[in-house]
């Protein structure tokens, strides 16, 4: 199935994401009726996300980054529901061990900004400097605690200056393990009466594996455990280390997507290996054809989609959208965020770093290339960017 015939029954779903979050909940269940009557009229009904795979899913995706990053405090239940709420077709999770083997869902292992643990005098002692993946870090490592006493703090805001009205929630949830996050996604599917995709990724796999807490096999356990193993479970799995996707390749049968950052850098398990490939080379003709050997899609900086110029504007679409799909697979960039900081120079507005820029402008831009789905920290303003682009289609 080409990237154009996908795009028709992507174009309603998004719409009617779009309308729930713009026109409330007359206009979806009206959208929802008419849906049903096309799908009656068609034959069996083949709702985005059951038993259907990847493929199914809206073009383009939009991803809740972190859950809904740009409302909540990151990888916690209530930014993961709320990227649901807004209408996120996917939601990630990254993972983490604890020092007693336990997957969980930080960004990073070095939990300082993203908990309460500096608050916790019994902890002082953990803090520490480590080198993980070749850079120095000090703070509290989640490989340091048992679950047990992670489960004693809170999430906080990372990024309290940028995002000051996400603090009202500091102190409000738990850090999750991913079990529960499995958990949460059955008891959400049956009550939204859909299957909830994730989108998860290993965090420095080389590097626990390392500390003799590999993270691909009890990933796969679980996977197993809650029957999303398969070709066409509503799981992805993502890491900028190729060998933790070609690893869990031979354990699951689920998609994996290599990330990939900026073109000069190294995925830190070639650095480890002394494979001298950038990721340059990766966005190559040959380098995709190597991914797509035992992958189903890549995730690259927007950058490698549109790069910057000199002035931190956007500048001409690079070839990776039709190289990739040349090679079958799916591109899923990150990340999308509204604020000005983190937006391209000429979708910029005012000089105030944490306001709001032309975030559906740069979006435009970015889906304009035939990207496959987003990351964003505001699902709901990919949302309606996606059903934007769908009206001119």
């Amino acid at each position: 199935m080409t990237q154009g015939e996908r795009r028709t029954p992507a174009r309603r779903t998004v719409l009617g994401a779009a309308g729930a979050t713009v026109l409330g909940a007359s206009t979806v269940l009206a959208a929802g009726t008419a849906r049903a009557d096309e799908q009656q009229a068609a034959g069996p009904a083949r709702t985005p996300g059951r038993g259907h795979g990847y493929r199914s899913l809206p073009v383009p995706t939009v991803i809740g980054h972190r859950g809904a990053a740009g409302y909540r405090p990151e990888h916690t239940l209530g930014s993961y529901r709320h990227a649901l709420d807004l209408g996120a077709h996917v939601v990630e999770q990254d993972l983490v061990p604890t020092r007693d083997g336990h997957l969980v869902c930080r960004h990073e292992n070095d939990i300082t900004g993203t908990t309460d643990v500096a608050d916790h005098p019994e902890f002082a002692s953990r803090k520490t400097t480590k080198t993980v993946d070749g850079t120095a870090l000090t703070g509290w490592f989640t490989e340091d605690f048992t679950l047990a006493e992670l489960k004693t703090l809170r999430a906080k805001e990372r990024i309290p200056g940028t995002r000051q009205e996400n603090t009202l929630y500091d102190g409000r949830w738990t850090v999750p393990t991913f079990e529960e996050v499995l958990r949460w996604a059955e008891e959400e599917g049956r009550r939204r009466g859909r299957e909830i995709w994730l989108h998860v990724e290993t965090k420095h796999p080389s590097h626990f594996r390392s500390l003799g807490l590999g993270l691909e096999e009890p990933l796969a356990k679980l996977l197993r455990r809650y029957g999303r193993h398969r070709a066409n479970s509503p799981v992805f799995l993502q890491s900028f280390e190729p060998s933790s996707i070609q690893r869990l390749a031979k354990l699951v049968d689920a998609p994996g997507v290599v990330l990939l950052s900026g073109a000069s850098s190294r995925p830190w398990d070639f650095v480890e290996a002394g494979d001298p490939r950038t990721v340059a080379d990766l966005v190559t003709p040959e380098g995709l054809a190597w991914i797509a050997s035992y992958a189903r899609g890549i995730g690259p900086t927007l950058d490698l989609v549109i790069p910057k110029d000199a002035n931190g504007r956007l500048g001409t679409p690079t070839t990776l959208v039709r190289d990739a799909h040349a090679e079958g697979l799916i591109l899923h960039p990150y990340t999308h965020r509204n604020e000005n900081a983190f937006l391209p120079a000429d979708f910029r507005k005012g000089t105030d770093p944490t306001a709001y820029g032309d975030a559906f402008g740069a979006l435009k831009r970015y889906l304009e290339t035939g990207i496959d789905g987003i990351f964003s920290d505001n699902p709901d303003t990919a949302l309606l960017a996606a059903a934007d682009l769908a009206a001119r289609d």
